[in-house]
């Protein structure tokens, strides 16, 4: 068996070797390593240099081909700019040639110009020395032959526009006649009404002359408490078998009649029995003025009133004009203003609405200050009803303008219904004042003969002296007395003027 201190001794041995080998082995691979880096350094060295030749050259290459190109666009600009400057010295010698011709033209312009001036101040003298001999020929200067032709154009052109218009406003009046006259008769075929004239009754029949110290009673007791139950004054005199009932409000004049009538019936007249049957009669009238009013706005297909509407509305059951019941006119109206509204593209429901309340102030102007149609405008504003029928209302009479095309139908409607035949009664006095009063408008123009009032006052017929009224001056005449009977009188329909001018020539044989 070996020692084992030389076994230990052989391994450090064999380990030092090891090591030693292993050392020179790393430093023999790490100097090889060095040279290759070295190597592969010095190549790429060698490449990079190559390249950068390379480059040198292809940039050399460049720079020669630009400026070759640079110099090819110096020498065509140059070219051009040549070629520019050749072009503007030509135009600036076409200038120069224009400018001599035009400061040649202006001296001949200048030239010509003078001669013109000199043949103006020739033409001049020429015209005075004309218009010199015509005034000695003529006897008159320029300004009077100017004011005299002047006076005769003026005259000329005023006749012959007043027979322009005379044309125009017989060809519009044919065409307006025609079409008026075709609406308004399809209006009467369709709206029927009664025109009786009637009146309010105002004289309550006894059935003896003892009735009437009844109706007195002790000491005027009974009189004085009907009147003051009612507001009427009641007139007992020598008319036999009749009470005369006094009262501006026809409603109470009604209640009144309607009271006494009652009183009259029960035979028990008393102050206690009075003021009870006033008070009957008051709540039948009362009805009798809603139900009226109700039936007035179902005729004329009007609904939805409001009721104090329909109520005052109803009061003019009682109401009349000229004898014409306000109520019937009132619809009737209201019909022909539907109808004609139809025709002519209007509102239809706010012209017959504006023709059924068109009086409906005269229900209230007793106890209001003021013109019917005002009045009646502002109740129904107060009650909400539409712009249209308020100035249809309110411009029945022309007081104020129109607003909307409804208004003048209302009117016209209305002067139809009023100037029917037997629609209105009239007394004579009011019958003469009116043909009087017609007369005395015409007669007091300038120029006027005299003056007839013909056809129940629908037509003034004026003779004019012909040495102070020409043609021109009658129709100017005639629109005068038109607008001076419109702003003057009330009359129902329309007023017809008529100028009569006469010229006679006479002359004798001999």
């Amino acid at each position: 068996m070996d020692n084992p201190v030389v076994v230990a001794v052989a391994l450090a041995a064999v380990a030092l070797i090891g090591l030693l080998v292993g050392f020179l082995a790393r430093g023999l691979w790490a100097s090889q390593a060095v040279k290759a880096a070295q190597e592969k350094a010095a190549r790429i060295v060698a490449e990079a240099r190559a390249q950068q030749k390379e480059l040198i050259l292809e940039a050399k290459d460049e720079k020669l081909r630009l400026q070759r190109e640079v110099e090819v666009e110096a020498r065509a600009r140059r070219t051009e700019l040549t070629e520019l400057e050749r072009r503007l010295l030509a135009r600036d010698e076409q200038l120069d040639q224009r400018s001599d011709m035009l400061e040649q033209r202006d001296r001949k312009l200048l030239d010509k110009e003078r001669e013109l001036e000199r043949s103006r101040e020739e033409v001049a003298r020429a015209r005075d020395q004309q218009v010199a001999a015509l005034e000695r020929v003529a006897g008159m200067s320029e300004a009077d032959a100017r004011a005299a032709l002047t006076e005769a154009i003026r005259e000329d052109a005023e006749l012959d526009g007043l027979r322009l218009a005379r044309q125009i406003e017989r060809r519009a009046r044919e065409e307006a006649d025609d079409r008026a006259r075709e609406i308004v008769t399809v209006a009467l075929q369709r709206v029927s009404a009664d025109h009786t004239a009637e009146h309010t009754v105002s004289a309550v029949h006894l059935p003896n002359e003892e009735m009437k110290g009844r109706i007195i009673g002790r000491e005027g007791r009974n009189i004085r408490a009907l009147e003051q139950a009612t507001g009427v004054d009641l007139i007992i005199d020598d008319t036999p078998e009749t009470v005369i009932l006094s009262a501006f409000d026809p409603v109470r004049r009604e209640v009144a009649r309607i009271a006494l009538t009652k009183l009259m019936a029960d035979g028990r007249i008393h102050p206690g029995r009075i003021e009870e049957v006033v008070a009957k009669a008051r709540s039948e009238v009362d009805v009798a003025i809603r139900q009226a009013g109700e039936q007035a706005a179902y005729d004329a297909g009007i609904p939805g009133l409001p009721p104090e509407v329909v109520k005052l509305l109803g009061r003019l059951r009682y109401r009349t004009s000229f004898g014409q019941n306000v109520l019937v006119h009132a619809v009737e109206t209201s019909r022909l203003a539907a109808v004609i509204a139809a025709e002519l593209g209007a509102d239809v429901l706010a012209a017959k609405t504006g023709g059924l309340l068109h009086d409906i102030g005269k229900a209230i102007d007793h106890e209001q200050e003021g013109p019917h149609a005002a009045l009646g405008a502002q109740f129904v504003q107060r009650h909400g009803l539409s712009p249209k029928v308020v100035n249809a209302v309110a411009a029945h009479h022309q007081e104020v303008e129109y607003t909307c095309p409804e208004a003048p139908i209302v009117l016209v409607a209305d002067a139809i219904s009023a100037s029917r035949p037997g629609a209105r009664g009239e007394s004579a006095e009011m019958y003469l004042k009116r043909l009087e009063d017609l007369q005395a408008i015409a007669g007091g123009f300038a120029g006027v003969e005299r003056s007839f009032a013909v056809q129940a006052g629908r037509e003034v017929r004026i003779l004019v002296r012909p040495e102070e009224i020409d043609d021109v001056a009658a129709t100017r005449l005639a629109r005068d007395i038109v607008r001076k009977i419109e702003e003057s009188l009330t009359y129902p329909g329309q007023i017809k003027v008529t100028v009569i001018r006469e010229t006679r020539a006479v002359e004798y044989a001999k």
